[in-house]
């Protein structure tokens, strides 16, 4: 992978870097979003044109307001493995408006606390940069790896939350969600 050095990061770790998107994360982007086990709690894979439609919405967006799912590499070696960040969802849900954090790593970097590590670090920087009041997570029931990721961050399940996606169609089984909520307190009475 090509080093940038004028790229910024945003949010450094022991062991990661959360950063702008470059051109390089594109291809690797593109086969994460097309592998079906690493889209397993998705409604289908995702085409390399929306993959990369997303990456250009995500470097404006970051552009714009310094935040956003941030491109993620390992600081030891480069490596892109995904992203990490905070968005604020564009449907309407009896949660929105709201601010969330969102991670999707590729399968070969899963099991290494990356995940965790990385959204720890970005409610850091929610609440302590950003000053955001509260942070919210959600995915389909079924998907127990990141339902453990959000715990582990401290977040605690809003059961009333729970709720049908709008953008999953009726009857598929991904459409049940589950909801996630951390305050900045709560993040605050952790630190301690």
């Amino acid at each position: 992978m090509t080093t940038y050095k004028n790229i910024i990061t945003f949010i450094e770790t022991d062991r990661l870097r959360l950063r702008q998107w470059i051109d390089d994360d594109r291809a690797l982007f593109a086969e994460l979003n097309a592998d079906p086990q690493n889209m397993e709690f998705f409604p289908s894979p995702i085409l390399r044109s929306d993959s990369d439609i997303f990456i250009d919405k995500m470097i404006a967006l970051i552009e714009e307001n310094g935040w956003g799912l941030f491109s993620v590499e390992i600081n030891e070696t480069n490596e892109f493995i995904g992203f990490i960040g905070l968005a604020v969802p564009s449907y309407k849900t009896h949660f929105t408006p709201c601010t969330e954090i969102g991670w999707r790593l590729h399968k070969k970097y899963w099991g290494n606390g990356y995940a965790t590590e990385g959204a720890k670090a970005v409610l850091n920087f929610a609440f302590n940069t950003l000053h955001k009041e509260e942070i919210v997570s959600f995915t389909s029931n079924l998907n127990i790896p990141s339902i453990s990721v959000m715990k582990r961050i401290g977040m605690t399940r809003d059961i009333q939350g729970d709720f049908e996606h709008p953008n999953v169609k009726d009857g598929h089984k991904l459409r049940h969600h589950v909801l996630y909520r951390i305050n900045a307190s709560e993040f605050k009475n952790q630190e301690i």
